[in-house]
């Protein structure tokens, strides 16, 4: 599984680049390779005006000009079986199992759907030129790697269609940017609404998740309008959208393979939604879901993954375990353990000022420096957001101060430089540091707790400094 969870984090990383999808064909392929000798790798987009199928890697020719035409026929028939089934795998139909028990199976043709919302875009074929072993888990993944690709080339039609309107492009390529690096709803979701707050500046936006058979608020904090309630109860998998009577309040569903995820509420301020508003709505929705689905399917994959996509530090669920080994063993050996917790200050003006693709280089110019200047026994994980947490086993609290402090000067001292419409941006990057030390007979989380409190304590007296929790 592991295999597969790496495969996929450099799949993303490659997919996710600023370059053209013909130009990473090769990277793409020398990921195959380590499973198998790969013959060839084709990726095609079904024009849903010609219902023709297109070569992703050959600058999107029809089929027809590429191949004989019975070649293009077998592509078009796999689009008819796709339909009822998840797979072909030589040259049969399969239908995937829910359960991903580690079974292996032998394959030379592999052939998936690319999926846009709930209609077929597309087509991934990979060829080995012998047959190769696999595990029944690969299958999961190149359902997710489809959610990808599918993403990648509707940022590519979005490129070529939608230079109209700046703002709704904007927003767009923002949400499908999001999933990048992140991967948890609670830090996805505001994102997605602020968003689409800037973009439908005269309206209010409210995005509700399903949960069971009721809808939750996930963002904001609080919708008083009842009509939203009737209106949500009104939604199904099969409804794109629902209008109040008088027109101002619009609810749009968040759906994925049939399934309700959860809705976006648009409430108009002044008059009634205009019908390129709806479709702008109606777009971005499902943008959101398409966001929302992948975080869901990268928490099911990521749960056996210890690294952060982004800054390559522990991931939280490792830092738990890593807490509960070091207290316990601090409390055999009778030596002192301590944590500093760091957020970069002023995080979200960077995103809002220069996007989320610079927020996500300042987090991994932070989380480089913290790794460089820390001692190699040292276990630092990417917290949550923009926080991170360090443990430092066989340091008592004065000794982590220091710590703290030679991160933090080592943080302010180095400036990054981007380029932002053809012009050069310097910033500047502080953190405010939070310090504890490990109270024996305690639990473990209560040293999280105590590093919290110092941290809002920095950012209270001024930011850009280090503060203690003195209660060892």
């Amino acid at each position: 599984m592991t295999n597969y969870i790496n495969f996929l984090e450099n799949i993303t990383a490659i997919v996710n680049s600023d370059k053209q999808l013909n130009s990473i064909e090769q990277n793409i392929k020398n990921e195959f390779n380590v499973y198998g000798d790969l013959e060839h790798l084709h990726i095609f987009l079904l024009d849903t005006n010609t219902k023709v199928l297109r070569d992703c890697f050959n600058e999107m020719k029809p089929l027809q000009e590429l191949y004989p035409d019975e070649t293009a026929v077998i592509y078009n028939n796999m689009i008819d079986e796709f339909w009822f089934n998840d797979f072909i795998i030589n040259n049969k139909a399969y239908k995937l199992p829910q359960k991903m028990e580690e079974i292996g199976i032998k394959i030379k043709n592999l052939a998936f759907p690319i999926y846009k919302g709930e209609d077929i875009c597309g087509i991934i074929e990979v060829v080995f030129k012998t047959e190769t072993l696999i595990q029944l888990s690969f299958l999961h993944i190149m359902k997710i790697f489809s959610s990808i690709i599918a993403l990648k080339i509707q940022n590519t039609v979005l490129d070529e269609k939608m230079h109209t309107n700046v703002e709704f492009y904007d927003s767009m390529k923002s949400i499908a940017k999001i999933i990048e690096t992140q991967y948890e709803l609670t830090y996805i979701i505001p994102l997605i609404g602020e968003m689409l707050d800037r973009f439908i500046e005269d309206h209010l936006i409210y995005i509700f998740l399903r949960n069971n058979d009721k809808f939750d608020l996930i963002w904001p904090k609080s919708c008083n309008d009842e009509r939203a309630k009737i209106l949500m109860q009104q939604l199904d998998s099969e409804t794109s959208y629902l209008l109040s009577d008088d027109g101002k309040l619009g609810a749009f569903a968040m759906t994925t393979e049939n399934n309700l995820l959860g809705c976006i509420i648009a409430k108009s301020l002044s008059e009634r939604l205009k019908p390129r508003e709806i479709d702008y709505l109606e777009q971005l929705t499902k943008q959101a879901s398409i966001t929302i689905s992948r975080a869901n399917s990268y928490s099911e994959v990521l749960q056996y993954a210890t690294l952060d996509a982004l800054t390559s530090l522990n991931n939280r669920r490792q830092l738990e375990v890593r807490l509960k080994q070091e207290t316990s063993q601090a409390e055999r050996q009778k030596h002192p353990l301590s944590v500093i917790m760091l957020d970069i200050d002023f995080f979200k003006s960077f995103n809002d000022t220069y996007g989320h693709a610079v927020g996500d280089l300042v987090l991994k110019e932070v989380a480089d420096t913290v790794k460089k200047t820390l001692r190699e026994s040292d276990i630092a994980a990417r917290y949550g957001g923009e926080e991170i947490c360090a443990l430092l086993p066989f340091t008592d609290l004065a000794q982590a101060a220091q710590v703290a402090e030679r991160v933090r000067l080592e943080i302010e001292k180095n400036e990054v430089s981007v380029i932002i419409d053809e012009k050069e941006h310097v910033l500047k990057i502080t953190v405010s540091i939070g310090v504890a030390q490990y109270t024996p007979g305690t639990r473990p989380e209560e040293l999280y707790i105590k590093a919290d409190d110092a941290l809002y304590k920095a950012k209270r007296n001024g930011r850009n400094k280090v503060e203690i929790n003195e209660n060892v």
